[in-house]
C-alpha cells in the first residue's frame, strides 16, 4: 500500500510516517516509480508506536516493541527487551511521583506559613500520598472516598521524606 493509504488506515499523517521512517522505526520499500510502499504488517507497527507515545513513552522507548513485532511476535510487548522498557519507565514514573509529592508538600508548607487562616487537614485520603487537604478554616471537611487517580487503580507511592 502507498503512504497515503497507510496514513489513513493508521489515523496519522503522511508526515508522521515519514518521520517514523527517518527514525528507523518504520521500514519503507520503494516501488519502481520511487513511491513508498508499505505492507499490511506495517499497520500494527504504527499502532504500537502511537499507543506507546500516547502513554508517554519516547520513540526510542518504542524501538524494542517495534523490533519485537518485526521479529514475528503477536504483540510488541512479548519480548524481554520490551518488558525491560516497561519496568524502566515505571521506575521513572514512580520517581517523578515521589518528586511531585515532595514538591506538593513544600508548596503546602509555604502556603500554610503564608496563609495562617488556611488549615491543612490531616484527614486520610487516597488521592495524595501526603494525606493533606487544603481548606479554609471553618469549612467542613470533605468525606474521604476512594482515590481519584486513574479510578483508584494506581497503587500508592511511598513518600520517602519520612524514610518509609
Amino acid at each position: 500500500m502507498r503512504i497515503g493509504e497507510l496514513a489513513e488506515r493508521a489515523g496519522v499523517s503522511t508526515r508522521t510516517l515519514r518521520y517514523y521512517e527517518q527514525q528507523g522505526l518504520l521500514p519503507a520499500r520503494r516501488a519502481a516509480n520511487g513511491y513508498r510502499q508499505y505492507e499490511e504488517s506495517d499497520l500494527p507497527l504504527v499502532a504500537q508506536i502511537r499507543s506507546l507515545l500516547a502513554a508517554g513513552f519516547t520513540l526510542e522507548d518504542a524501538r524494542p516493541f517495534v523490533d519485537c513485532l518485526r521479529a514475528g511476535n503477536e504483540a510488541g510487548d512479548s519480548c524481554p527487551e520490551s518488558v525491560a522498557v516497561y519496568q524502566r519507565r515505571l521506575a521513572e514514573i514512580d520517581t517523578e511521583i515521589r518528586t511531585l509529592i515532595r514538591r506538593r508538600a513544600e508548596v503546602a508548607d509555604q502556603l500554610a506559613r503564608a496563609c495562617p487562616g488556611c488549615v491543612l487537614s490531616l484527614e486520610r485520603r487516597n488521592d495524595h500520598a501526603d494525606h493533606r487537604e487544603l481548606r479554609r478554616a471553618g469549612t467542613p471537611r470533605r468525606q474521604a472516598g476512594t482515590g481519584r487517580l486513574l479510578g483508584g487503580v494506581v497503587p500508592a507511592v511511598q513518600d520517602d521524606r519520612t524514610g518509609a
